[in-house]
């Protein structure tokens, strides 16, 4: 069964988890960049403002400030947008009505509107930003935090979140709609829910009940972590966009952001360091229902790719003015936009996003708007109790698990007290030995010194053949004991990737209805670790 989380004690204590803390780096899956970051190599400082430390927030709090009138347009669309929303959570309400208070801030994290929430790192992200919340909260009593997952509704990549994989399978939404996916109706997706191999209630609610995608992802949030207080937001709202209009007016005339981030593009390459995203010279989009698309200009003229719309200088400036919300900011400048409506204080990301908000730093400045702590989101390794089992009688811990396969297949041959089969010094004793015969040969017959050498090439590649030969038998003897483990791999990491990246939050969720409560208890988003959870 799979159970709605508000309907659970967010504090709630799961005993049977054991939680082991393992540094980044010893997984091999994050880059150099991020490992440099959290170790604060001195290289990277220049590239953000305040390293993530929950003293760290003093200076950030003084430093953020956000207009009453700024607060009651940001309250007012969150009520328009969550009037879609049957029954609102009294926690959510009142995450909502906060906002308009001059103490209350927000600790964000964003994400696409991938259907039934698409990877596990989803989950992994908002968790990281209700426990930051909850740790700020201790710390200064005297302010409210506010959890909030930025919905990336007007993102038009389709292919990037109409699927997600489930106990193996892979599951695609299709449909020929264009533009903006938060715009796009639900419509196709209960062939998805056909096939599913049960009912899942909040997805059936939310996918069967709502009008937009993005109807259907406030749904599906507020269901599963309502409880926790996330709010939810959406951008391609024409009152918030009126706060984006200043930087569409220079981007369209000066291309600011395109000239500061390829100069700190290179500075980072310069240090080793690859850009993670790539800068146009205007770092905006023209949106319309069913239309997403770049603007680009070509002399004095402004045209909308892939359409038949120009503009004049003075028309694009107008059409700005009139209309912010056909103007669509691209990964460059989202970020800028996130911070210009909320009162926000930190950005949640993965390894690959908080990378690429290092080459933003110059456009926040330009803009006088400050930067936000950057913060790792959390990552884990689930392990249930069954395969928890399997791992103890192959006689690994949870970190070996993150080791290669063949190496792994190595250190089991160890423990079964059966050595690497190496024929080395036979070949060499072989060698030697047909070398004295080859002396032998040149003192009676020179001309038998090829053959010599001929036989002892045959003999050298029979005892390699032989080595393969005897590895191979012993592979055989312990085939079972080696198909455990490859199952077990292929389990952890499916597809020789972390399960966050690949599996989807229903894989575990509907055996083990306390998994989110477990993550909750389980996640540290200052202890800057990776964290596995093993079902005792």
């Amino acid at each position: 069964m799979f159970l709605d989380a508000s309907s659970k004690t967010p504090q709630m204590e799961v005993t049977d988890m054991k939680i082991t803390k393992v540094d980044y780096a010893q997984t091999g899956a994050f880059s150099q960049t991020i490992a440099d970051y959290l170790s604060q190599n001195e290289k990277l400082q220049p590239f953000y403002n305040r390293f993530p430390t929950v003293a760290a927030f003093e200076e950030q709090l003084k430093e953020k400030s956000f207009s009453q009138e700024q607060r009651h347009t940001l309250h007012q669309a969150l009520l328009e947008q969550y009037a879609s929303l049957a029954d609102v959570h009294p926690k959510v309400q009142q995450h909502i009505d906060l906002l308009q208070q001059p103490d209350t801030y927000t600790i964000t994290t964003g994400h696409q509107l991938n259907i039934f929430t698409g990877p596990l790192y989803f989950v992994y992200k908002i968790i990281t930003a209700i426990n930051t919340c909850r740790q700020l909260r201790e710390k200064y009593p005297d302010h409210n935090f506010v959890p909030v997952y930025w919905m990336a509704t007007e993102d038009h990549d389709f292919a990037e979140i109409n699927h997600f994989n489930l106990f193996g399978k892979r599951y695609t939404w299709e449909t020929d709609q264009k533009g903006a996916v938060g715009r796009f109706s639900t419509e196709g997706l209960e062939k998805v829910l056909e096939e599913m191999p049960e009912a899942y209630p909040i997805f059936e609610e939310a996918y069967r009940n709502s009008n937009t995608l993005a109807d259907a992802t406030r749904a599906i949030t507020h269901a599963l972590f309502g409880a926790y207080g996330l709010v939810g937001i959406d951008g391609d709202h024409a009152a918030l966009k009126q706060a984006l209009t200043p930087v569409v007016e220079r981007e369209l005339t000066e291309h600011l952001s395109n000239q500061l981030v390829e100069e700190t593009n290179a500075r980072l390459e310069k240090l080793g360091y690859k850009p993670q995203v790539f800068s146009r010279q205007i770092n905006l989009f023209y949106l319309k229902d069913g239309l997403r698309e770049r603007i680009v200009q070509e002399g004095d003229t402004y045209q909308v790719l892939n359409t038949d719309c120009r503009f004049s200088r003075q028309e694009i400036l107008q059409e700005a003015s009139q209309h912010p919300e056909r103007f669509s900011p691209n990964v460059i400048l989202r970020p800028l936009y996130e911070e210009l409506v909320l009162p926000n204080l930190a950005y949640i990301g993965g390894g690959a996003e908080v990378a690429y908000w290092f080459q933003l730093r110059k456009v926040f400045e330009a803009y006088q708007v400050p930067f936000p702590v950057l913060m790792l989101r959390n990552s884990a390794l689930y392990i249930s109790r069954p395969n928890a089992s399997r791992m103890h009688k192959l006689g690994l811990q949870p970190l070996d698990l993150f080791q290669d396969y063949q190496e792994l297949k190595k250190k089991l041959s160890a423990q079964l007290h059966e050595g690497e089969i190496n024929l080395e010094a036979q070949r060499e004793a072989a060698a030697n030995l047909y070398k004295q015969v080859e002396e032998l040969a040149e003192g009676i017959d020179p001309t038998l010194v090829k053959a010599v050498a001929a036989e002892a090439q045959k003999a050298t590649n029979s005892l390699h053949m032989l080595e393969k030969k005897l590895s191979k038998a012993r592979d055989s003897k312990h085939e079972q004991t080696f198909k455990q483990l490859e199952n077990l791999k292929d389990k952890l990491f499916p597809n020789g990737s972390l399960q966050e990246r690949q599996d989807n939050l229903l894989s575990y969720q509907t055996n083990h209805p306390d998994f989110i409560p477990a993550l909750a208890e389980a996640f540290d988003p200052f202890d800057l670790k990776f964290t596995i959870l093993e079902e005792a």
